[in-house]
């Protein structure tokens, strides 16, 4: 597996795409534990430039009070967020397409790394209330 520099690693947490070469190293990171960590980030980093920009624009463009300004930006942000990070998983999964893995690919991978502790934690719950 080719693991992409700094540089790239930057350009993709910013939601720019990696060559093929890299396309293992897209499926290790969206099935990692903390994808949907890295997903915020990923969602943080492209809503902060928008919500700045519209909130600048209130300021000086419409002449707009600070403080409905900065609650325009700042309610911009929340539902941009909330929006995005309620479609997670689709979102891996169409990004897993686009490097060429089926659709599902990320979810398998997610469930093929937990799969030992989920059958130990399934066999614990039977035993102790499937007697």
């Amino acid at each position: 597996m080719t693991t992409p520099n700094l540089a790239r690693r930057a350009w993709y947490l910013l939601g720019g795409r990696l060559p093929e070469r890299y396309r293992d190293w897209v499926l290790v990171d969206a099935a990692r534990p903390s994808w949907l960590a890295w997903f915020g980030v990923r969602t943080l980093l492209r809503m902060v430039p928008l919500t700045t920009l519209i909130t600048l624009g209130l300021l000086l463009g419409m002449d707009a009070p600070v403080g409905l300004a900065l609650a325009c930006g700042g309610l911009g942000l929340m539902v941009g967020v909330y929006f995005m990070l309620s479609y997670a998983i689709e979102s891996t999964e169409y990004r897993m397409t686009r490097y060429g893995h089926p659709h599902g690919s990320a979810a398998q991978a997610r469930r093929a790394r937990t799969a030992d502790r989920d059958r130990l934690r399934e066999e614990r719950y039977s035993a102790a209330w499937r007697r």
